[in-house]
């Protein structure tokens, strides 16, 4: 259940279009770039509803892939609609272009059969596990992304960022952190006089659970104003898809590119829960995903050394299609990450493939799970981020790292 802390944070300014927010503040507002400066900033994407891992990344030198997939497997390179080959055994969705490119220039790697050691076929549980960061514990309070946060180096309101009305499960916690949907609209409803009696009555109550959330936002309100008085375009001709991916990913490049503190930023794209008609609607879903990312990319321009982006998805789909044309609940899965660092070991598949024999498979229908989704995500919680003590973010995990970052 959620504590009374964080359902103050989480909602006390619902009023307001504004969700969990950031510590004290504004006092040196005017100063936020140079007291904030440029940081390294991890990027978390969830795909919610279950990716197709294998549909997404296609093993297409693996027979039984064909052999499984009659109808939605995806043509090999070379082929009239085929994949985009990676290394000879892998190759991507045509779908997904930009992330190709990405891999071209070694911005990119791969991780297969990666997932959660928890069988669960919930997406609810899944997802909550994912991103908790404990898989199969429900009484974890808080998310992986919020304790990857250390002290705060200089205060800012901003430093961890979730896209959305509300503020998603990895990053609650006791770092603070704020929700916000759209920049343009991250301010209080019912104008100024609203405002200044709203603001009044926050700052009046003893309640300090109550107290602080409250100040906290009308300062995280007026950052996000200052930055939204500048118009933005996006850089090098950076194009995004007019889907709320997209704008999210847009609007946490433009709070990046503002040196306003982001650490870590968070959003999400739902409709991966494939089982009927896969082809078509996996292609669509694709299509956005890349083309968001690659957008990004392309607009951080040289912020882009300081960025990590890691993608995940609660569990993957079963390696036989069904009789609808789709796919259903699996196990392992496909994730990406991204970044302009030099020390990325991008260009390449992580992992180790289990094979689709029926003997290599999950009870007997499904990827099975090489890489717990902590290996991943702990290599970029140490080496981008610096934390030292990554059993702190993943309590329990005796996943060992996989070298991504050198």
């Amino acid at each position: 259940m959620m504590d009374r802390r964080f359902f103050l944070r989480d909602s006390a300014l619902a009023m307001a279009g504004v969700g969990l927010v950031a510590p004290a503040w504004l006092a040196r507002a005017a100063a936020v770039a140079g007291a904030a400066g440029k940081r390294k900033v991890l990027v978390a994407l969830f795909q919610r509803g279950a990716m197709d891992g294998l549909n997404a990344v296609i093993p297409f030198t693996d027979k039984r892939y064909q052999e499984l997939r009659p109808s939605i497997a995806v043509p090999a390179p070379g082929q009239d609609g085929g994949a985009l080959d990676l290394d000879g055994s892998f190759a991507l969705h045509p779908a997904l272009a930009p992330l190709h490119r990405l891999w071209k220039r070694r911005q990119l790697a791969v991780i297969h059969a990666a997932g959660s050691p928890d069988p669960t076929r919930s997406h609810f549980d899944a997802q909550d596990y994912m991103e908790s960061g404990t898989p199969g514990l429900k009484s974890t309070r808080d998310g992986w992304l919020n304790r990857a946060l250390g002290p705060a180096p200089a205060a800012t309101p901003l430093r961890a960022v979730s896209m959305g009305s509300r503020l998603a499960r990895t990053m609650r916690g006791s770092n603070s952190a704020v929700a916000i949907n759209q920049i343009r609209d991250f301010k209080l409803r019912g104008g100024a006089e609203s405002k200044d009696a709203l603001e009044a009555m926050y700052a009046g109550t003893r309640d300090a659970d109550l107290a602080a959330p409250g100040r906290d936002t009308f300062e995280a309100m007026k950052l996000i104003e200052s930055i939204d008085r500048a118009p933005y375009s996006p850089a090098a001709g950076a194009v995004y898809p007019a889907s709320p991916f997209g704008r999210s990913l847009q609007q946490i490049a433009r709070l990046i590119k503002a040196d306003a503190g982001v650490e870590v930023a968070f959003a999400d794209i739902g409709g991966w829960d494939t089982h009927t008609n896969e082809s078509p609607r996996l292609a669509g879903l694709l299509a956005d995903f890349a083309g968001s990312i690659g957008a990004f990319c392309t607009d951080l321009e040289d912020r882009f050394e300081d960025v990590m982006l890691v993608t995940m998805s609660e569990f993957g789909r079963t390696a036989r299609e069904n009789g609808n044309g789709g796919t259903d609940h699996g196990h392992a899965n496909a994730m990406f990450v991204a970044g302009g660092s030099p020390a990325l070991q991008g260009g390449k598949v992580h992992g180790k493939w289990p094979g689709l024999e029926p003997e290599q498979l999950y009870e007997s229908r499904d990827l099975a799970v090489t890489t717990d989704f902590r290996s991943v995500l702990g290599d970029l919680v140490s080496a981008h981020l610096g934390v030292a003590d990554v059993g702190r973010v993943f309590p329990g995990a005796a996943a060992p790292r996989l070298g991504l970052l050198g």
